[in-house]
């Protein structure tokens, strides 16, 4: 229900949470089409849109809160294409089930393999089924600020 509205404003849907501890709350995180970095006035136009949706599809049972926000640069990997997009960064990937005695794995992404990710870690290449990624993310180093920061100055000329 999300998704062609944010694509007909030009984001991508990264990735829509709904917790509920005394209150519910709605996390959607998006990104812009072209890449560009996500501004607060992004951020806010995307709330006014699906709260216009909800109230009237009204999904959700009782009162929530609704939180919009980008990936940012640590952002998370949901999409199979993320690993072709984000290939020679570093990662740190869980898996649901173990492989070879392991869950989780860190290392830098090199992209994919038919229905694998692909991702060279301090011990060698290991091949991670996609079906099997649980969480998948990002890791914050020198080299992925220093992209952010390329893209950010790309953007202001």
């Amino acid at each position: 229900m999300i998704e062609p509205s944010l694509e007909a404003m030009g984001y991508r849907l990264v990735r829509v949470s709904l917790t509920s501890n005394r209150r519910a709350t709605l996390q959607v995180m998006a990104e812009r089409l072209d890449d560009a970095p996500m501004t607060v006035d992004d951020c806010a136009q995307i709330s006014r849109s699906i709260s216009a949706l909800l109230d009237v599809a009204d999904p959700i049972a009782g009162a929530y809160t609704l939180e919009v926000s980008s990936p940012g640069i640590d952002r998370p990997l949901v999409r199979p294409e993320d690993y072709d997009r984000f290939a020679g960064f570093e990662a740190r990937v869980d898996l649901g089930a173990p492989l070879d005695g392991r869950k989780r794995f860190r290392g830098r992404v090199l992209g994919r393999s038919g229905e694998h990710v692909r991702l060279a870690t301090e011990t060698g290449e290991v091949l991670l089924p996609l079906a099997e990624i649980a969480r998948a993310k990002l890791v914050l180093t020198d080299e992925l600020l220093a992209h952010a920061a390329q893209q950010t100055a790309g953007q202001l000329h």
